[in-house]
């Protein structure tokens, strides 16, 4: 599962390279969608590399199964910034997931800016866990 693990991770640092170069063009609800995928990706390479099935969007779940299978306490820090990932991963892309507008009137720099934040958190946990482990 180690190769499968990188895979992962690979496609989370590739997302979240996506994410600040969305950022930078001020496409800011895509930029927070791939933010979400880059973190969600790590998560999974997480659990991959515990020997564990990702299955599941929520990046909070995906951390919280990783931290059981190895029987770790769930940093309360990394689960934190995988809430302000998840929150963003229906109404980034949906229009009738806000009760007026679009995604992309809906959100701004600061939110982008947060979820840029909270995505490299999780994928540079995953990537010092599967680096330190691989």
């Amino acid at each position: 599962m180690r190769g499968e693990a990188r895979r992962w991770l690979s496609e989370a640092l590739w997302d979240l390279e996506t994410a600040r170069i969305l950022y930078r063009e001020r496409r800011y609800n895509a930029a927070v969608f791939y933010a979400h995928q880059a973190g969600e990706k790590a998560a999974e390479a997480l659990l991959y590399s515990a020997n564990g099935a990702p299955w599941g969007h929520s990046v909070r779940i995906l951390l919280e199964r990783y931290f059981e299978r190895r029987g770790l306490e769930p940093s309360e820090h990394l689960l934190s910034l995988a809430r302000e990932l998840d929150r963003h991963y229906i109404p980034s892309r949906y229009p009738n997931a806000h009760p007026a507008g679009t995604p992309h009137e809906a959100y701004d720099e600061a939110a982008a800016r947060r979820a840029l934040e909270a995505a490299e958190g999780v994928v540079e946990y995953a990537r010092r866990e599967i680096g330190e482990r691989g």
